[in-house]
């Protein structure tokens, strides 16, 4: 059996990757970080991947072998999906079309687009969302304090709140759409997996909230139920000593 090591950091996108190791009931180590003061993951996590960023896992063949190192959330989704839990990946082909271009299924092509889409269009939008609170609440001097503020204000106003709009329109739709509880049908699914997170950050600050958004809330909040994303929460609690939580500021 392959040993799996997850390097989790608080109050990042690799809560995600701790759920779906969950979700596989498979065997792993977990090695936990915190963030600094500044807010940055810490300088150890260079010594794992050069880029010095969460989530980050080794996978290890065999005992003897050098250990593969695998980053980015996308990237290690479908190396386990692939691996370990064909289940979360939709059926690709109706029978008697394998391999066809363009015979598709409706629920693999959804797959495969919001596993992209997560970390490309929608957790950019929020990258810059989270910028422009650490501006509004830096610590400068209180008559320029003004400015900064007038300035992200100003960045929400003409493009943030419109695009967020956009995309949370775009993904109630997907799950009025998809005929089930998921983004791609009756089954979790990667996309699942990738879209917790954006959702999670996203929920009560950029304008998604039930009132507008009722099945993408409900949605997370179903998400939050599950077993196993119970049990990842339980085991970062346990280890950590401290509510869990993935609030930035």
């Amino acid at each position: 059996m392959a040993k799996i090591t997850l390097h989790w950091l608080d109050k990042s996108r690799s809560h995600r990757i701790l759920w779906l190791l969950e979700e596989l009931k498979v065997d792993y180590d977990l090695k936990i970080y915190k963030r600094g003061s500044d807010m940055l993951a810490p300088p150890e996590l260079k010594k794992v991947h050069a880029l010095g960023k969460s989530p980050v896992i080794e996978v290890q063949a065999s005992e003897g072998d050098s250990p593969i190192i695998i980053a980015e959330s996308g990237a290690i989704v479908e190396y386990l999906s692939d691996h370990l839990g064909p289940q979360l990946i939709p059926k690709r082909y109706p029978e008697g079309k394998e391999n066809q271009l363009g015979a598709e299924t409706k629920e693999w092509l959804r797959y495969r687009q919001l596993m992209h889409y997560a970390e490309g269009s929608l957790m950019g939008l929020l990258v810059i969302a989270l910028i422009m609170i650490s501006i509004k609440n830096a610590p400068v001097p209180f008559f320029i304090k003004p400015l900064p503020r007038m300035v992200a204000t100003r960045v929400e106003q003409q493009f943030l709140n419109r695009n967020f709009k956009t995309h949370f329109d775009f993904l109630e739709d997907q799950l009025a759409t998809s005929g089930g509880d998921f983004f791609c049908g009756t089954d979790l699914s990667g996309a699942d997996i990738l879209l917790i997170f954006p959702l999670e950050a996203a929920r009560g600050r950029t304008g998604l909230d039930s009132e507008k958004y009722p099945k993408l809330c409900a949605y997370v909040d179903r998400i939050h139920e599950r077993d196993a994303y119970k049990r990842a929460v339980k085991k970062i609690e346990d280890e950590t000593g401290e509510p869990f939580s993935l609030a930035l500021g």
